[in-house]
């Protein structure tokens, strides 16, 4: 275990652990945009940028971002003062400048005073604050279907060449984990579209319902190894067999105690 101090505190870690989950442990609210459980850190958004120094620095301190920071023995850390809030809050203005139409952005950017950017904005920019949330969960997923491209203020998240995505088996994954809902996509019918794609969704063979697209079915098939059968009806209908399965071995049950 290692002793550090955070906000005055002593506190106890694991070697190795990240500064940013010993401070949600200890319920220390830092703003991140980029972090996510489901995907390896990398600081992209810098905004849980914290403070760090050791008493044989003599004076001298540092900011680094807590997700990428491991804890050591004898660090001194601070997680609120202002030179850190005049560095998350220039980070959210250069965002509204990129994302001017953003509710979350603007929401993030209103806790520290913003209400518009200060600097150029784009007006036409849309709601991607290149945290590449996306791009690493499709990366974890081992498709790759989805880059960074291009720079600068018209650097977008997209396909090969700016074309639906050859390689995307439409499971939403980017989607859900994107903060700002910027990824948008549409189930109509029996068709997903997301990517400018356009996928096949399984139906449940009992109730009809709609569930996943083909090709994530087959991706998990092959995986995960799960059977094939194993699509063929939706998780309800599945927890409704097994309800269903139960019930009929407590009747029988009861029965024979008769």
């Amino acid at each position: 275990m290692v002793k550090l101090q955070i906000n005055g505190k002593t506190v106890e870690a694991r070697e190795g652990e990240m500064l940013l989950a010993v401070m949600q442990r200890m319920g220390i609210e830092v703003p991140t945009q980029c972090h996510h459980e489901a995907i390896e850190p990398t600081g992209n958004c810098r905004l849980c940028m914290v403070e760090i120094t050791k008493k044989n620095w003599d004076g001298w301190k540092k900011c680094v971002t807590s997700c990428l920071y491991p804890v050591e023995e004898g660090l001194i850390v601070e997680t609120h003062n202002d030179k850190l809030f005049e560095i998350r809050k220039t980070i959210l203005d250069l965002q509204l400048a990129r994302s001017p139409h953003s509710d979350y952005v603007a929401k993030m950017a209103s806790e520290y005073g913003l209400e518009k950017s200060s600097y150029p904005v784009e007006p036409q920019g849309d709601d991607c604050i290149m945290c590449y949330a996306c791009t690493r969960i499709c990366d974890v997923l081992g498709k790759s279907a989805i880059a960074p491209t291009m720079r600068g203020h018209e650097k977008i998240v997209a396909g090969p060449f700016g074309e639906a995505p050859p390689d995307c088996i439409g499971c939403l994954s980017c989607a859900f984990i994107c903060p700002t809902d910027h990824i948008k996509w549409n189930d109509k019918g029996n068709t997903r579209t997301i990517w400018d794609k356009k996928f096949k969704l399984i139906k449940c063979k009992k109730c009809g319902k709609k569930t996943i697209t083909r090709e994530f079915a087959d991706y998990l098939i092959e995986k995960r190894e799960l059977p094939s059968e194993y699509f063929d009806t939706c998780d309800i209908c599945k927890r409704q067999e097994t309800a269903d399965t139960m019930g009929a071995l407590v009747v029988k049950a009861r029965e024979a105690t008769i």
